[in-house]
């Protein structure tokens, strides 16, 4: 059986599960479809052990060093 996970870009709603930090790493579980937000950090730390029991690990960690854009038409 495969499942199909939903990808949408993270936002500054999503907060990290440990911390309360914005997320910027979404780790979708295999067994029970559950998903798991984390900052930067805290995804770092936890990568290890718990990548391999994920269905999908959405690493955005690359937008910190981004800089903003600005839409001079609002």
């Amino acid at each position: 059986m495969t499942a199909t996970v939903a990808t949408r870009e993270l936002n500054a709603l999503d907060r990290c599960d440990r911390c309360g930090a914005q997320a910027y790493v979404r780790a979708v579980l295999g067994a029970s479809g559950g998903e798991l937000l984390f900052c930067g950090h805290h995804a770092r730390a936890v990568e290890p052990k718990l990548r391999p029991l994920t269905i999908e690990w959405q690493d955005e960690t690359g937008r910190l060093h981004q800089k903003p854009t600005y839409n001079d038409e609002d």
